[in-house]
């Protein structure tokens, strides 16, 4: 199976599939980190890995259930491309009925392993099947703004070089040698592969070929990652302008899997740029939530370039005395409610939680109105499969429930009694209203909210640091957490707030206000920076400066002062 260039989401259809129903992964350590959570917590890993121990024997990753395969130094290079050692543990799973998916970069057929791979399992007599992916050579250029071809015509050339760590014989590099000057020879669109950080050499093979010097040259790293950095220049002094470039685009940072195209096509990147161009692109940005309830934060976050990091600020625990929650949802199995008010997704989580302590399921609300502050605790409503009567079709909020709550009338409710789980810290601001508008209210405590465990030491020490782009703050606790578990964020933090109040309290705590959401809406928030980015993008632009993330900006300052 093709694992694309490099992002997860660029998997096909077919392959996400069968990779969610895999029974065994067999994958290259470096993809595994990205593509292991894709499948389900059962699956089996068998990881290819290779590695040189102290004595400069290699020791070839082919783990399962701990077991390690070793091989001479000389075995190398097939045995990197190739899962040939765990042939038997593969075979073995699959004559048992498992589902054994082969997980390889890019396009198999394209300067894979799949030849090799494939003859192998054809000659043990192991059925297969052959799922295409992206391929790095055409994907990453996409990637970078450039079109391989002008229109429908155009003549492009793609080459692959020897493996840098492949030990190749040569004739191998005899036939590289000579396609370079080949291709250097042509006016073809040149898309190099595996060169790493031989640009220098394979730049003054393609001049004395007879490439003109002035050809525009584009080097990309880490294609569809939002780590990717392209670096343009002509060919006659593309390594220069890689070594001009910030430490990360120098000729130390390429790998096997940068991307180097040569020809006018190039020149498109201007114009056509769109994925390195995103708002927040790169962006490193802290949610200061759990992974749960930073979802649809963090997905939207991504869709602007960034990278959001979950960092939960605080932990839920049942309630001291469980006895009133206990009431509460026998009184909603019998009757005694009209509404249930629900203010979060962790509240909504402690009832279904007691519902199933108690065998009961979503038809218990049979009968019932629900209300549910926003969206996020409307989907968890739904998950739950509730659907809410009520939403705020405004402000998400307490006040913003309360301004679309119906009063009590005797002639059209039954029951005058509404039933709020909530967490211990809420105000009563929602409990004030609704007795205004005449209900009775069982104000309940589902559940208690401590402040979590602190981060790891290098994320604490990242926010600290100015390892982070920005925060989002989505309530006055979270600032207060945070700050109280990690530490205050640095001056060069974005720091991005949901309402006034939230502001307020970043403030008393000595941080800067970048960006104020313009209603209090966690979405609304991420547009807000989203925009805060673009706009910061836009004046670096105009002003001619390079377009640096708020954390390059302190680094460079740091270098300065040095």
């Amino acid at each position: 199976m093709g694992a694309g260039p490099g992002d997860p989401d660029l998997l096909t259809v077919r392959a996400a599939a069968l990779l969610a129903a895999a029974d065994v992964l067999v994958v290259d350590s470096r993809l595994r980190a990205r593509f292991e959570p894709r499948c389900s917590d059962r699956v089996q890993v068998i990881e290819i890995a290779p590695a040189v121990d102290g004595a400069g024997a290699v020791q070839v990753g082919c783990e399962d259930d701990g077991a390690r395969i070793g091989c001479a130094a000389d075995e190398l290079a097939r045995v990197a491309l190739e899962p040939l050692e765990c042939l038997d543990a593969i075979s073995a799973a699959v004559r048992d009925g498992k589902s054994v998916v082969r997980l390889l970069d890019g396009d198999p057929g394209l300067f894979g392993s799949f030849e090799a791979e494939a003859a192998a399992c054809a000659k043990a007599g192991l059925p297969f099947e052959v799922v295409p992916g992206l391929a790095r050579a055409t994907a990453v250029p996409v990637f970078a703004g450039i079109p391989l071809t002008r229109g429908a015509i155009g003549d492009v050339r793609l080459l692959s070089a020897p493996r840098p760590d492949g030990n190749a014989d040569f004739t191998a590099w005899s036939d590289w040698h000579r396609q370079l000057g080949e291709a250097g020879a042509a006016s073809s669109t040149l898309v190099l592969l595996g060169i790493g950080d031989r640009i220098d050499e394979v730049a003054s093979e393609l001049l004395a070929a007879g490439r003109p010097g002035n050809t525009p040259v584009a080097v990309t790293v880490d294609g569809s990652l939002t780590s990717q950095r392209t670096v343009t220049g002509a060919l006659d002094r593309i390594a220069a302008a890689l070594k001009a470039e910030h430490g990360k685009h120098s000729a130390a940072a390429l790998n096997g899997d940068t991307v180097v195209v040569v020809g006018s096509v190039v020149e498109r990147r201007s114009e056509l740029s769109w994925y390195e161009t995103k708002p927040l692109f790169g962006w490193r940005v802290l949610v200061p939530r759990t992974k749960e309830q930073a979802g649809a934060l963090s997905e939207q976050l991504q869709s602007y370039g960034a990278v959001p990091h979950e960092v939960p600020t605080i932990a839920v625990e049942p309630p001291r005395t469980p006895q009133q929650m206990e009431r509460a949802v026998k009184g909603l199995v019998t009757g005694r409610y009209e509404w249930v008010a629900f203010t979060s997704a962790n509240a909504v989580k402690a009832v279904r939680e007691k519902f199933e302590e108690y065998g009961l399921d979503a038809r218990a609300f049979a009968g019932i109105k629900v209300a549910a502050v926003g969206e996020q605790t409307a989907g968890a409503l739904r998950a739950f499969g509730v659907v809410p009567d009520l939403v705020p079709s405004g402000d998400q909020s307490a006040a913003g429930l309360l301004e679309d709550f119906p009063a009590y009338d005797p002639a059209f409710d039954p029951i005058e009694r509404v039933f709020l789980p909530r967490a211990d810290i809420a105000t009563e601001t929602l409990v004030a209203g609704l007795v205004e508008l005449g209900w009775e209210v069982d104000d309940v405590t589902a559940y208690r909210t401590v402040r979590a465990a602190p981060p790891p030491a290098e994320v604490r020490e990242a926010i600290k640091g100015g390892g982070f782009d920005a925060v989002l703050f989505t309530s006055s606790s979270t600032v207060k957490n945070l700050v109280g578990i990690a530490g205050k964020p640095h001056a060069s933090t974005v720091i991005a707030c949901i309402g006034p109040q939230t502001a307020k309290t970043a403030e008393e705590h000595g941080l800067r206000v970048d960006v104020l959401a313009p209603t209090p809406s966690a979405a609304v928030l991420a547009e807000a920076l989203a925009a805060f980015g673009r706009a910061r993008r836009e004046a670096a632009l105009a002003a001619g400066e390079p377009v640096l993330r708020p954390s390059q900006r302190r680094s460079t300052r740091a270098r300065r002062a040095k």
